[in-house]
């Protein structure tokens, strides 16, 4: 990252390929919206104060994104070219000196490291301009690089307009570049719109500068790849498998244990400890942490989810916003939302339901509960089929359990109540009253049997 850095992220077009009424540029792949890949990447070389997104086609709703990230944006309210985005900020940036990086918003593969490249060549070559480059097998439909005699490049040729000679050449224009700031903003103004679209093309500034006498270079990407646009669902979801496979490769080389990598989905801002186990199907999203030698079964799904070392996550789970403590258990087929807190060595078992609730520290709740609201000591047994009554239609009320308490199988739990420590509730029960420390409540009818019932009706 450099202070004199300046990027331009071209947002502001529409998309209408990708048959949405969404823009563009707020289409996810790979856990981010391609607008946010492309800060990522700027973030490798410039800080975000001085990160600009042009933003157009719904400009409240993309503003709204970029302005999460800390980068600017400023707007383009007719859509005229690529040099006219850019002359759109000419208040904001004309004043900001060194390079100045111009890239697009919807070409998510970009890496940090290849914007880094690209400004590192213009650094050293002194060049007005460096154009980002790749070899294609099928250059169809692309600006051609057209090189002098000493690499520089001459010219880029649009496709329609290029002789066969050269369509011939294979090295096309990614529509990214480093421009020396000052020189930049020097010559910007002399782009005409004498094209059929009567629009401001950026292209356009290669024999500018040249007419100048100013050097063009260009530094070549190995992996072209990395220049996908998106223009259709096709795209993006093809973006989306190499953005995953990237996150799995990663997490997979520092350590972590992946069953069936090309079935996991993993969010690019998830950390995962080493020696944690993830099962085929599993799907990490938000801003999750795990810790080491921990265990995601399959098809299960955590988001913004925090498993502290050993905890494990059984198939078929939901943790959403929650945190399982060391060693502790959920599952399967368990879910924890809304601040669920397991302690440490705690067990939430299959068809358990926690919400807003803190389950303390060796506490067990193994089968068809659900417990809403709720504060739960330590070493607490919540049998099967016990429910918190934590709505009255209204509000939520809370459910307080303390330490070492035994609650029997299919007891209903009506809040507001308490259940001091080592207090016991009779299976069955319906608790609407407060239950005293070492004390057993009983809420259910007494059981009466009628003799020869079945007799009676015949």
């Amino acid at each position: 990252m450099s202070s004199d850095v300046t990027v331009v992220i071209l947002a502001a077009g529409q998309g209408t390929r990708m048959k949405s009424r969404m823009a563009k540029v707020l289409h996810r792949a790979g856990g981010r919206s391609l607008v946010e890949h492309a800060i990522v990447a700027a973030l490798g070389v410039a800080p975000p104060e001085r990160i600009f997104v042009v933003v157009g086609h719904q400009a409240a709703a993309v503003r709204e994104v970029v302005e999460r990230t800390g980068a600017g944006t400023f707007e383009q309210k007719e859509q005229l070219g690529t040099g006219h985005a850019v002359m759109c900020g000419e208040n904001l940036l004309a004043g900001l000196s060194g390079q100045l990086i111009v890239t697009v918003g919807d070409c998510p593969l970009i890496r940090p490291e290849t914007l880094a490249a690209l400004a590192d060549r213009q650094r050293k070559t002194g060049a007005a301009a460096v154009v980002l480059t790749a070899d294609v097998p099928d250059s169809t439909g692309y600006g051609r690089i057209i090189r002098d005699q000493n690499g520089a490049v001459e010219a880029i040729v649009e496709h329609k307009a290029a002789t066969e000679a050269q369509r011939a050449v294979k090295e096309i224009n990614s529509g990214i570049y480093c421009f020396d700031a000052a020189e930049f903003w020097r010559h910007v103004r002399l782009i005409r719109p004498d094209n059929p679209a009567n629009e401001y093309y950026l292209t356009d500034m290669i024999g500018i500068l040249n007419n100048a006498g100013l050097r063009v270079a260009a530094t070549k990407i190995h992996d072209a790849g990395e220049l996908l646009g998106i223009n259709d669902r096709v795209q993006l979801a093809e973006a989306d498998d190499i953005l995953r496979e990237r996150k799995t490769r990663e997490v997979m080389l520092a350590g972590v244990t992946i069953e069936q990598p090309e079935t996991v989905t993993i969010d690019p801002d998830v950390r995962i400890g080493m020696d944690t186990v993830i099962g085929p199907f599993a799907r990490i999203t938000g801003n999750t942490i795990i810790g080491e030698d921990c265990k995601v079964g399959a098809c299960s799904i955590l988001h913004d989810a925090v498993l502290e070392n050993g905890a494990e996550v059984f198939a078929f789970s939901m943790v959403s916003s929650s945190k399982l403590g060391e060693n502790a258990h959920v599952g399967p087929y368990g879910r924890l939302r809304m601040g669920a807190d397991l302690g440490a060595g705690a067990h939430v078992g299959n068809f358990v339901e926690l919400k807003n609730t803190r389950f303390g520290a060796g506490s067990k709740s193994m089968h068809l509960a659900y417990l809403g609201d709720s504060e739960i000591g330590s070493k607490v047994n919540v049998g099967a089929g016990t429910i918190t009554c934590n709505y009255d239609g209204k509000k939520k009320h809370a459910t307080v359990i303390g330490d070492g308490v035994f609650v029997g199988s299919n007891s209903t739990l009506v809040a507001p109540v308490a259940l001091e420590d080592s207090s016991y509730v009779g299976a069955g029960s319906v608790i609407t009253e407060d239950v005293p420390g070492g004390s057993l409540a009983l809420g259910r009818a007494r059981q009466v049997v009628k003799k020869d019932w079945k007799k009676k009706e015949c």
